[in-house]
């Protein structure tokens, strides 16, 4: 395998960094196109989750993908989050698909894995994607930019449906454009067909999130799986034993860490 991080500019001019980790050569695979995970940490947009980045892509890799994780606009970078986020993930994707040759990908298999405030990140980038105003302020085209599949897990959709106070002082990093706040109000028929999990027992990231995404998504008739497990509470990522936080022992949760093999299972009759 190798690792390898690069800085690229997204749509906006704005730089950024990503974590790629890229199978090598094994001889003479039926399929030599690897399908491509890009993942996109949560963090409550002030801090990136190890535990959403390197050991998912990881995963990925395990099951024959090239891997990539990305470091998105922060609170505390320059300028706001939206919409230098969202274009980091439009940017990503079209640097892949512009050297897919380079990296052995098949450039119609790239699925966004967003957690969290990364689940916001992935819902609004595949908004950028399909909308014609983006498209032309940005100059970008949707075939170009866009995921053929989306994975959300305990995904931040409505920033008003959290389960806590906003910190005082970050109240005005929440954009106000309504459309910015609620991802879920620019679902279309393009948007990506998409898998979702949540814990029903979530109180930082209400289930009420992916409640509305769903309703979203069947209201425009865009394929969608979702599972919702009746415990595992916020932030599980894998839900491994191997990836349990000083006093959060219930981030093990072999029910809940289902999920990925799910997922699997999805891409494959997806693809």
């Amino acid at each position: 395998m190798k690792i390898e991080d690069k800085t690229l500019t997204n749509f906006n001019g704005r730089k950024f960094k990503i974590h790629t980790y890229t199978l090598g050569d094994i001889g003479d695979l039926v399929t030599a196109k690897r399908p491509l995970a890009v993942v996109i940490p949560g963090g409550s947009f002030d801090h990136l989750s190890k535990r959403e980045g390197e050991p998912v892509a990881l995963a990925f890799n395990n099951r024959g993908f090239n891997s990539v994780v990305m470091d998105y606009n922060l609170i505390q970078d320059e300028g706001d989050i939206y919409p230098d986020a969202g274009l980091d993930v439009l940017t990503t994707i079209k640097y892949y698909r512009d050297h897919a040759a380079e990296y052995q990908i098949d450039p119609e298999r790239i699925v966004t894995i967003g957690f969290s405030a990364g689940g916001h990140v992935a819902s609004i980038a595949n908004d950028f994607a399909t909308s014609s105003k983006y498209q032309k302020q940005y100059n970008f085209a949707c075939q170009d930019v866009i995921p053929n599949k989306t994975i959300l897990g305990y995904p931040l959709i409505d920033v008003n449906k959290i389960g806590f106070d906003v910190p005082d002082g970050e109240e005005g990093m929440i954009p106000e454009d309504r459309y910015l706040q609620d991802s879920a109000l620019s679902v279309t028929r393009e948007t990506p067909a998409t898998f979702i999990f949540h814990a029903w027992d979530d109180q930082v990231v209400l289930v009420e999130n992916t409640l509305e995404y769903v309703a979203a998504l069947r209201a425009k008739d865009v394929p969608c799986e979702v599972h919702i497990f009746n415990k595992g509470g916020h932030g599980f990522s894998l839900a491994r034993g191997d990836m349990v936080t000083k006093g959060r022992e219930w981030q093990e949760n072999p029910h809940a860490g289902h999920w990925f093999d799910l997922a699997q299972e999805w891409l494959t009759s997806e693809w």
